[in-house]
């Protein structure tokens, strides 16, 4: 049997997606524990350690672009540097995301983590934000439910002379300029250098190995993906599969997201014989879960866990529905825009980034009011 670009291309996508998860499994790295951390404890241990994800990430996909290593410039999946600046999806869907991730104990990328662990009530959070995720994606529920009230207060960028919402895209619109490619690597680079010092400065960070270890290699993973989809190899995929008898889904330039790659999931498990509907997304996702059930087992901390109480488990599903619904509203989750859209510079992930963190910030300030109000 030959040994298609398809299959290198995803299972190179099923090894960068166990180290994902065998790191994050070892790491603790969780993008709601960091938040909870901050609000609930004055820590920014694991929220430095997010924003140092973001900032390798971004440095390797600008220098990534710079050199001419990979193409970013025409479309992605998820579409991070559309000319339509949807604002309102990336606020609500944010918000919606930010709550769902509380309540359900953990973002995407995290749920997928503790279920490698043995936690069966992430694997819940898993099935129920998976169903909701296809119909928003699979099915006519987000022309129902937003589209139509949504789409007209969209903002067309390409009316005000800018190509897209990359942050130099804008600032070179507003200066009339034609090639942003140098404004666009100036900036990324000075964001990244004002995080690396406010990132550093932390002493108790400097010490922790595990913090600088989650972030690097998170970073170092989406710039991975954007390498090998934007580059010589993601060329000669979309190459391959333009010829293909049947066309692979979502042959497109792309790095780790985890929600929209849920309702992939489903897709695919309702026609498991079409082998074309295994994408990045859905090998990513398997990729994370078996990376950190290899390393629960090798640590020897692989343990059941179950809700605790209907109570815990009425959250969890309430959870599950905010994130699948959310995520795919705000294409993307505290990794998919939070990290992977970031790094594009695009002015929509970094909303839908402060969107999801208020929204997590303001429900654990709601929990801790209602614990002390029953206590």
């Amino acid at each position: 049997m030959e040994f298609t670009i398809h299959q290198q291309v995803l299972l190179t996508v099923l090894a960068l997606a166990a180290i994902i998860g065998a790191i994050a499994n070892k790491t603790n790295f969780c993008t709601m524990g960091a938040v909870s951390d901050w609000v609930n404890m004055g820590d920014t241990g694991r929220l430095r350690a997010w924003l140092l994800a973001i900032a390798v990430a971004m440095a390797g996909t600008v220098l990534l672009e710079a050199s001419g290593l990979a193409n970013l410039s025409g479309a992605t999946f998820p579409p991070y540097r559309t000319s339509n600046f949807a604002w309102l999806r990336y606020l609500l869907g944010g918000l919606m995301f930010g709550v769902g991730m509380t309540l359900a104990s953990g973002c995407g990328n995290k749920s997928l983590v503790r279920i490698g662990g043995g936690n069966l009530k992430s694997l819940a959070v898993l099935v129920i934000a998976s169903l909701c995720a296809y119909a928003m994606l699979w099915t006519n529920f987000y022309a129902a439910a937003f589209d139509s009230w949504m789409a007209p207060l969209s903002v067309s960028l390409g009316k005000f002379g800018m190509k897209s919402q990359a942050l130099d895209a804008i600032v070179g619109g507003m200066l009339g300029m034609e090639n942003t490619a140098s404004l666009h690597t100036l900036f990324g680079l000075l964001i990244v250098a004002v995080l690396l010092v406010f990132i550093f400065k932390s002493e108790d960070f400097r010490a922790s190995k595990d913090n600088i270890l989650g972030g690097t290699v998170i970073g170092l993973a989406v710039t991975a993906g954007w390498y090998l989809t934007g580059g010589s190899m993601g060329q000669a995929w979309k190459e391959w599969a333009e010829l293909a008898d049947t066309v692979p889904s979502r042959v497109e330039v792309q790095s780790f997201t985890f929600i929209s790659p849920m309702g992939d999931t489903v897709h695919y498990l309702m026609s498991p014989a079409n082998f074309s509907l295994i994408n990045f997304g859905v090998t990513a996702l398997t990729g994370v879960i078996l990376g950190s059930l290899l390393y629960s087992l090798i640590n020897r901390s692989f343990r059941i866990e179950w809700f605790a109480s209907v109570g815990d488990f009425v959250n969890h599903v309430v959870g599950a529905v905010l994130m699948g619904i959310g995520g795919v509203l705000a294409m993307g989750c505290t990794i998919g825009q939070g990290v992977t859209g970031v790094s594009t510079l695009a002015l929509g992930s970094m909303l839908t980034l402060a969107a999801i963190i208020s929204g997590a910030a303001g429900m654990m300030k709601y929990q801790y009011w209602k614990m002390l109000r029953e206590a």
